[in-house]
């Protein structure tokens, strides 16, 4: 039976510029059976799952369900539920974890704040503090809006669980099914795909000790796909690991691939066929990224089940220009 990982693995997609884009995760445990859409189709309220989501439009934040690995259909919710919430900006990357016996509580939050990266609406609200247990480990497992997720992601999860990864919970969506198994790792909000638990283990020591795995790597969610692209190009050519060693301090729309300034498009930056994004090391080193949108492959299903043929858009890096650091002046 061919799957959409199956296709994509076969026709080599690339991985890179492919991960889900939030710059806070906001993560409530909800045992049980998910629908497709987990928030309003689970054991959790929809009517509380519907306001969540509007209070998290456009604020930044994207929010998901989890759960432990093992058996889920049907159980009891617990009294008490784990929430965590994470914000993966470099410079300001945090992870903070709280427990809650009222979801509905998550209401009271500032969403606004906690997109901008402001952590004391979380630790005030939910007497949140600083998580210093296992980094988390989200493996997709959400077989309801794709089966590639559940057949991959759950023996994946399971796999990390029986080794003592911690961290590690089954997540509602994280998008790109057909890289199962995908997960996020959190705080730094790096996503892999076609991921094995020996590689998994080596991304969660990375996180420990402060730096990015690139094996696998999608992007970090804090970007925008052309500037995923750049930054993990740019650490390839640097040769730099460190996770917060890099930001994005830039990323303009243009009007053609290697378009001059004068010619750059207007609109949203996500409706253009190219991209100029800056890339800064906090040595004060900055790269110019020339990046475009190329298309993966033939026309298929983009996921399991899907009626409608598609070509997946992928993020091709067309030049890196080091810039000259100035000197300063005496």
């Amino acid at each position: 039976m061919s799957t959409c990982a199956t296709a994509s693995r076969q026709l080599g997609e690339p991985l890179s510029a492919t991960a889900p884009t939030a710059a806070t995760w906001l993560l409530l445990e909800q045992p049980g059976p998910w629908g497709a859409k987990a928030l309003t189709s689970s054991h959790l309220d929809p009517a509380l799952g519907r306001a969540l989501e509007r209070a998290a439009q456009g604020t930044g934040v994207r929010i998901a369900l989890v759960r432990r690995p093992g058996r889920h259909a049907d159980c009891h919710t617990p009294s008490m539920r784990h929430v965590y919430a994470a914000h993966t900006l470099p410079g300001a990357t945090w992870l903070h974890g709280a427990v809650t016996a009222a979801p509905e509580q998550l209401l009271d939050l500032d969403f606004a704040a906690l997109g901008r990266g402001d952590h004391h609406t979380f630790d005030t609200v939910l007497t949140g503090e600083p998580h210093t247990g296992d980094p988390l480990a989200l493996v997709c497992t959400n077989g309801r809006r794709d089966r590639c997720c559940a057949l991959l992601g759950r023996p994946l999860a399971a796999e990390l669980a029986s080794r003592g990864a911690g961290g590690t919970w089954e997540v509602s969506h994280l998008g790109g099914h057909r890289f199962s198994p995908t997960l996020l790792v959190l705080p730094h909000g790096y996503a892999y795909g076609r991921a094995e638990a020996h590689a998994v283990e080596e991304a969660l020591r990375g996180v420990r000790e402060g730096r990015v795995v690139l094996d696998g790597c999608r992007g970090r969610s804090a970007w925008e796909r052309p500037a995923q692209a750049a930054e993990l190009t740019v650490r390839e050519a640097a040769g730099e690991y460190r996770a917060d060693a890099l930001t994005v301090v830039r990323t303009a729309p243009l009007a053609g691939p290697g378009a001059p300034d004068a010619a750059r498009a207007p609109g949203p930056a996500d409706a253009a066929p190219s991209w100029e994004v800056t890339v800064a090391h906090v040595d004060g080193r900055r790269w110019h990224v020339t990046v475009a949108r190329g298309t993966a492959g033939p026309p298929r299903p983009e996921s399991c089940g899907a009626s409608v043929l598609g070509t997946p858009a992928r993020m091709d890096v067309l030049a890196v220009r080091e810039l000259a650091v100035p000197r300063p002046h005496h």
